[in-house]
């Protein structure tokens, strides 16, 4: 049997890469069993072009019984007579290895099987496929083993282990779901705007179509990827494929493990993933950022033209998260009312206490929300778009003589907007007390300007014509309806504790509502609470027209570019986020023995840090800028961890849940395992993900950026970000002990760490790398999840990856200098990268010519043999 194909030594020296040999179980092996080695010389893999060297043949008996279970036997040529050098064979004690196969391939296919990987200190083997914390996630491993010398002439095992994630389908799937179901309960909401002026009813119209296109899109999308059955990544040659937009490219977990001698194991993860980014659209007008910076200046135009008021992205943001959290809060409240009123039925005095401390925190956070100045605004736009709308000074002031002056147009007399100047109908101008406007049944619009004139302005308008205290006493009543909830119950507690003291303020409140005489304690306190619903209805179903008429306005003045944004920007969030999930299922799982870790979670959250290689220049730039965005989008998304319905694998998949405004990570745990975990985690806390995003493009095309172009986007990022992860150092210093951190043999403090990079992302210095090495580093300080990413998580990311391995054995394990590039050559010509590559592209080479690496940095460049002019 063929057991060994080894390239060509190029020093003269003993290769290192080891090919692990089992026996399978049809082919049992006995001390009697003889194992033939035969050599080659593969000169180029690729091409499966290959010299023979020579062979040797020993038994298993031989190897058991050789001392330091080694032998070393002499190859002999074809025939049998010449010594062709020498071959060492070594027994490697990797644990109960049931059903092993390293270097091994996994493919699709169902008898193939994966294999099994060393999870723990003590190499006890875990079946990836029936584990309950990796089966239901990571699946099709590719394992490499490699045996590298230490400074003090020891060996060192390392094991890769590069995985498919199943969160690269099942994230986009959902939240195209969650688009889909979002989008259509927007329409719902505009229909039930109610009756509007006709320009405004247009407007409505448009919209809702947009939305259908949308939905039909999203719709046809999912219909496409609910097709595809056993795929679980998507290949870079696919990357603009439009049913695959929202799939992440080439998204991979890749575990370096390392056992030394008389150490514990250590083991160090990493996502590589290819940049999130809109592929199918392309890059013609630039990425996200530069299109949304665009769109928002251009958006105060637009509103002119409309005749809907300018809404900064703040104001929006807003309209959105009141949507969401008056939708929540409703029917929490209803449910906990009808919980207090089943306690007073039971006569349960704690029952009570309890139910009314739940239901005034989320009435008194209800309440809080509509105080807020946009929802009174916006009801006096919604209340301005009605037909037959006439303002006040309408009423005091008529026309004269039936002379009308500044008529204001939108396309033809026809279709004219109605109050220009008011809430949501103007970006840049209001009517002074003199002016009178009315909404014709037609939908003509009069106005009448007095000496004031026009005034013009951005921010949002404020008319003393419209009675703005409505609203004020709308939602205080929900206040004082809770008010009286809170003094009957105290009424009805006080009765039944007789040695208890009545407040006096709130016996006098009671007294009003109720009679003296005490009776059942459900049919005194149903009066109060119903009206409480009540008001709590008619409180958000007057916030919810009025943030839905912002929305309108602010989609009906960004026709039809604000709509394709949208698009490119859920897009570009979907691949962000399947990517994140991946990263922190991954860190969890390894982190579940870890209580400093598990602290350090639910106190503060982690750093999730990106280290792009993308150029500025040309198509990569858009790129980029989609990257930034997606990046910073993540911000919005909080984990949670749950306790699985089951132990079975389809009950253990993440599940997404939310709004585009704010999207929660479910992530199920099977029972005993959830068990151990903190409190806080158990209880459902929110789990938070600091984004970071840092960039340094190393290519022939960031040469000329350099040289020719423009790098502020680069410097501007890594400046941003680095701020950022300062703030979470600091947050993280002030809550979570620094023990609780891992401990690394590099004994350098993360604060000198932090300076290093601070002077460094300021440094006008060329292709500094140095950048991604402190800031990789500073993450897995961090305890943080560390992601690479370039245009297809392929190439240049295979060059980062295993950089970050060899520094990585280098700096805590001791690495010998003189064996550190061919580690890192052996791992870039035999290890999981090219097998990645292989996947991708269907070629064990990476995509470089001879010029593109001659701009690269040393340290990145791939050795010889191994890249060549191929489609990627």
């Amino acid at each position: 049997m063929d057991c060994f194909r080894l390239p060509k030594n190029r020093a003269n020296k003993d290769p290192l890469f080891l090919t692990g040999v089992t026996f399978p179980s049809e082919y049992p092996a006995s001390p009697e069993t003889l194992v033939k080695l035969t050599v080659y010389d593969a000169k180029d893999k690729s091409q499966e072009s290959s010299t023979f060297l020579g062979s040797a043949t020993f038994s298993v008996g031989d190897l058991l019984r050789a001392k330091d279970e080694r032998l070393t036997l002499s190859l002999r040529s074809s025939d049998g007579v010449c010594a062709a050098g020498a071959v060492v064979v070594s027994r490697l004690k990797m644990g109960e290895m049931e059903e092993v196969d390293v270097d091994h391939i996994t493919t699709d296919i169902p008898s193939h099987k994966c294999p099994v990987v060393c999870e723990s200190a003590s190499h006890a083997c875990i079946d990836r496929e029936n584990n309950p914390l990796t089966g239901p996630v990571f699946k099709n491993p590719v394992c490499k083993v490699y045996r590298f010398q230490t400074v003090e002439s020891k060996w060192m095992l390392v094991r890769e282990q590069m995985e498919e994630c199943t969160l690269s389908f099942s994230i986009p799937k959902q939240l195209l779901s969650l688009y889909i179901q979002e989008d259509m309960s927007r329409v719902q909401d505009l229909r039930e705007l109610g009756e509007l002026s006709p320009h405004w009813d247009n407007l409505r119209k448009e919209v809702m179509t947009r939305y259908g296109g949308i939905i039909n899109s999203y719709q046809e999308t999912l219909a496409e990827l609910d097709k595809i059955t056993g795929r679980s990544f998507k290949p870079s040659c696919c990357k603009a494929q439009k049913s695959l937009e929202f799939i992440p490219i080439n998204l991979h977990t890749q575990r370096m493990r390392v056992t030394c001698p008389r150490k514990t194991d250590a083991f160090y993860d990493i996502v590589t993933v290819g940049a999130p980014a809109a592929h199918f659209q392309g890059f013609k007008c630039g990425g996200l950022q530069r299109l949304l910076s665009r769109y928002e200046a251009e958006k105060k135009s637009f509103s002119t033209a409309y005749q809907c008021i300018y809404y900064s992205p703040e104001h929006t943001a807003k309209a959105q998260e009141v949507l969401s959290t008056v939708s929540l809060l409703q029917p929490l409240i209803t449910s906990l009312a009808d919980q207090l009123l089943q306690a007073a039925q039971e006569h349960s005095s704690p029952g009570l206490r309890d139910a009314l401390k739940n239901l005034s925190d989320k009435t008194e956070q209800l309440v809080h929300t509509l105080k807020d100045e946009l929802v009174k605004s916006a009801l006096l736009a919604l209340h301005a778009a009605r037909p037959g709308y006439v303002s006040k000074n309408q009423k005091q002031t008529p026309v004269q003589g039936g002379q009308h002056q500044g008529h204001i147009h939108q396309g033809s007399d026809q279709n004219q907007s109605p109050v220009q100047g008011l809430p949501g109908h103007s970006p840049a101008t209001s009517v002074t007390e003199n002016t009178a406007v009315c909404n014709n049944v037609d939908g003509s619009q009069t106005t009448t300007r007095g000496d004031g004139g026009l005034k013009h302005q951005d921010s949002i308008p404020h008319h003393k014509e419209y009675d703005e205290e409505e609203w004020d006493r709308v939602w205080a009543n929900v206040a004082k309806c809770l008010n009286c909830v809170i003094a009957m119950v105290d009424k009805l507690q006080e009765e039944d504790n007789s040695k208890q003291e009545p407040l006096p303020e709130q016996q006098q409140l009671a007294d009003v509502i109720t009679s003296h005489n005490p009776g059942d304690w459900r049919e005194q306190l149903h009066p109060p609470v119903t009206r409480l619903k009540e008001c709590v209805m008619e409180v958000v179903e007057k916030a919810k027209r009025a943030m839905t008429f912002v929305l309108l306005q602010e989609a009906a003045c960004s026709i039809p570019q604000g709509f394709f944004l949208q698009q490119r920007r859920d897009v570009v969030f979907s691949q962000a986020l399947a990517a994140l999930a991946c990263g922190f299922v991954m860190r969890l799982y390894a982190g579940m023995q870890d209580k400093g870790f598990l602290r350090q979670l639910h106190l503060v959250g982690l750093v999730a840090q990106f280290e792009s290689l993308l150029s500025t220049y040309s198509e990569e730039i858009g790129m980029l800028e989609d990257m930034e965005v997606g990046i910073s989008d993540l911000q919005r998304v909080v984990f949670q961890i749950t306790e699985a319905k089951t132990d079975d694998l389809s009950d253990l998949q993440p599940l997404v849940c939310g709004r585009r405004d704010h999207f929660t990570v479910e992530v199920p745990l099977p029972r005993l395992v959830f068990q151990t975990l903190p409190e806080e985690i158990r209880g459902g806390k929110p789990l938070r993900v600091f984004p970071v995003l840092f960039n340094v493009g190393i290519n022939e095309q960031q040469t000329i950026a350099e040289r020719f172009g423009d790098i502020s986007l680069q410097e501007r990022i890594n400046q941003r970000n680095f701020e950022m992860l300062e703030a979470y150092y600091k947050s993280l210093s002030e809550k979570v002990p620094l023990e609780c951190l891992p401990c690394f043999q590099t004994q350098t403090d993360i604060k000198e760490l932090l300076e290093t990079l601070g002077q460094n992302v300021v440094t006008k210095k060329k292709k500094n790398v140095e950048i991604l090495w402190i800031a990789g580093t500073i993450c897995r300080r961090l305890n943080g999840i560390r992601f690479t990413s370039c245009k297809s998580a392929k190439d240049r990311t295979s060059m980062s990856v295993t950089l970050e391995q060899c520094a990585l054995l280098r700096d805590e394990h001791q690495l010998s200098k003189d064996f550190f590039i061919r580690a890192l050559d052996c791992m870039r010509r035999e290890g999981c990268r090219i097998e990645n590559v292989q996947k991708n592209i269907r070629c064990r080479k990476y995509a470089f010519n001879m010029l593109q690496l001659m701009a690269f940095p040393k340290c990145y460049r791939p050795p010889e043999g191994t890249y060549g002019k191929v489609d990627s």
